[in-house]
């Protein structure tokens, strides 16, 4: 389990935190001319060894990594873009199952005794973060009802950090058994947004953030049982 913990960890710090959308959208443009998609790959082969110290280890994630990415990016259109991502994760998690039950016996502790601890908790909130930001994006955006970001009263990426901070604490409260303290959180929120959704007078923006807090707060919720079940 920590082996396949420290390479999951690996995966969402390459592939989210340590990839800008400056990045990504470089190589949705370039593609194979991309320099970072090569960036990207030096980044996700040094946090694998950083983790696990082994060369064996790093070799065939990193190249597993960079085979999937390099056919994503020949065969990605913008007609199967969510298609794509999807099926890139699945891949990549397939992979990390695969080496982590395969190698399990071949685990070098670089991280001290007490971080090891929580490493799992370090993963939640990592994937809980820009990871869980990107996936329920690509969830959402066939319905999204402002998709040219044209609003002008609201900050910028607002909604982005909103949704990770949301997450951040209905994964703390669940993890301490404050229920009441989780009640109070999206209550608060619908507070704050009923007023903007009454003024708005519109449907499709009421359902679009609907759904989008439902998926927030059942990821996080989902997230935290199952770190409290495994940990």
């Amino acid at each position: 389990m920590v082996l396949f913990t420290k390479l999951l960890l690996a995966h969402l710090l390459g592939d989210f935190i340590f990839q800008s959308e400056r990045w990504v959208r470089d190589k949705k443009r370039k593609k194979l001319r991309s320099k970072y998609l090569y960036l990207h790959f030096l980044i996700h082969g040094l946090l694998v060894f950083i983790l696990v110290q082994s060369w064996l280890i790093t070799g065939l994630i990193a190249g597993t990594h960079a085979a999937i990415d390099i056919t994503k990016q020949l065969m990605q259109t913008s007609d199967n873009r969510r298609a794509w991502f999807f099926g890139d994760q699945l891949l990549h998690l397939a992979i990390i199952v695969a080496v982590a039950g395969w190698l399990n016996g071949v685990q070098a502790e670089l991280l001290m005794t007490v971080l090891s601890d929580y490493l799992l908790e370090i993963t939640a909130i990592v994937f809980l973060t820009i990871p869980s930001s990107v996936v329920i994006q690509m969830i959402i955006s066939r319905w999204d009802p402002d998709p040219k970001n044209n609003s002008p009263d609201s900050l910028d990426r607002a909604g982005k950090y909103i949704g990770i901070l949301e997450r951040l604490f209905v994964f703390t409260f669940v993890m301490l058994g404050q229920w009441n303290a989780l009640g109070f959180l999206i209550a608060a929120k619908s507070v704050f947004r009923f007023g903007d959704l009454k003024e708005a007078h519109d449907r499709k923006l009421t359902e679009y953030i609907l759904i989008g807090t439902l998926l927030s707060v059942g990821m996080a919720s989902v997230v935290a049982a199952l770190v409290r079940q495994f940990s």
